[in-house]
């Protein structure tokens, strides 16, 4: 992504693309950010409309579904209101496990809703066990969950994790994949998520600004018993305009020209090989913690085996060692961006985010210069 460096009233655009590792915003490629050049239409005719179905039929196949694709011109936060304010009657249980899972919890309680968390430790995942005894202990119509943990690497076992919700009686599954979708296998319909939500600003390589999100008729029906569901994000509407080819709102037209330039891109890769890539750029990420550990440097994954997320990696440093801002300031001086941990987790942990257009070979220079940073 081009960086612009301030300085005396001038600033300067670098165009190397490679070297922004952020967990979102993640790096976006030239060409999508130059689609964005494109003309002002009305947002209610023609035009719109043509653009709006081209956009839909990438969106369907990116995640998995037959269902309308919603394109909210927020952040994703709003689709977790929305997932809320729509599908939850009275009674929630989030499952929490880091800094998002936990502001889906909030959402839930700022909403007037009774709120349950079903909390374990940073680093670790839900299993369907303890999902089944929580639900087991409350009368609760929604569950929250997040399934890539941004803040702490943690991917969660949402398909597995839906079949206990589903079992257990009329309870909506509310799942946020806004750093797992187009980064790793998400089956929409197949998996019968109720709401599924993104943001644009992640493994899509997006700018920031559009949220997406997916309703099955479940979740439309219970909408439709709320009428305190609010107005901006009122799925009804979506639903109902979506059909139409438009939005319920003025959108953030500029964003829409770089989703269609940034579709044909992942189209053309396709999905599963996109996944394939970012497992790739994860499993290289491990690799190089191992090795870095075998070398008498002891730094750890957070996420255990098994609950990785494909598309960020959060690595716990040893004591003694500079801390997770001083490694980021050191890659900094370097030219690359990575983050340190998230919340608590801010000096004992970086996290790389391994996502969006990113290559192996491109993290492999980033994984050398961390290297050197980390042996100073």
């Amino acid at each position: 992504m081009p960086e612009t460096v301030t300085g005396q009233g001038t600033a300067k655009t670098s165009t190397t693309f490679g070297k922004f590792f952020l967990p979102g915003p993640t790096e976006v490629r030239a060409e999508v950010l130059d689609a964005m050049r494109g003309p002002m239409i009305g947002h209610r005719g023609s035009s719109m409309e043509e653009l709006v179905a081209r956009l839909q039929a990438g969106l369907k196949v990116v995640f998995r579904t037959e269902r309308p694709v919603y394109i909210s011109s927020s952040s994703a936060t709003g689709l977790m209101e929305a997932a809320l304010r729509n599908g939850a009657r009275r009674k929630v249980l989030s499952l929490v496990n880091g800094a998002f899972s936990e502001r889906f919890f909030h959402i839930a309680r700022a909403c007037g809703l009774d709120a349950v968390s079903l909390e374990v430790p940073l680093g670790a995942g839900h299993t369907c066990e303890m999902l089944e005894g929580a639900l087991g202990t409350g009368d609760y119509d929604a569950v929250t969950i997040v399934h890539s943990e941004t803040s702490t690497g943690v991917l969660n076992p949402i398909a597995e994790l839906r079949e206990v919700t589903h079992a257990a009686g009329d309870i909506l599954f509310l799942v946020d994949s806004v750093s797992g979708i187009a980064g790793t296998a998400v089956e929409t319909d197949a998996w019968k998520i109720d709401f599924l939500l993104t943001g644009s600003q992640k493994a899509l390589a997006l700018p920031p600004g559009l949220a997406f999100g997916v309703a099955q008729e479940a979740i439309l029906r219970r909408a439709e018993r709320i009428p305190a569901r609010g107005v901006y994000f009122d799925l009804l509407e979506f639903e109902k305009n979506i059909r139409k080819n438009q939005t319920p709102n003025t959108p953030a037209l500029s964003l829409f020209y770089a989703l269609d330039a940034q579709l044909q891109h992942i189209l053309s890769e396709t999905v599963e090989k996109r996944w394939e890539r970012h497992l790739a750029m994860a499993r290289r990420t491990w690799e190089w913690v191992d090795w870095m550990r075998d070398a008498g440097y002891e730094l750890k994954m957070l996420a255990p085996e098994g609950f990785r997320s494909p598309t960020v990696s959060c690595i716990r440093l040893p004591d003694g060692a500079p801390t997770g801002t001083e490694v980021t300031r050191r890659m900094k001086a370097r030219g690359f961006t990575i983050a340190a941990g998230y919340g608590t987790l801010k000096d004992a942990t970086f996290r790389i985010g391994h996502m969006g257009d990113h290559s192996v070979d491109e993290l492999n220079v980033l994984l050398g210069e961390l290297e050197g940073v980390l042996s100073q």
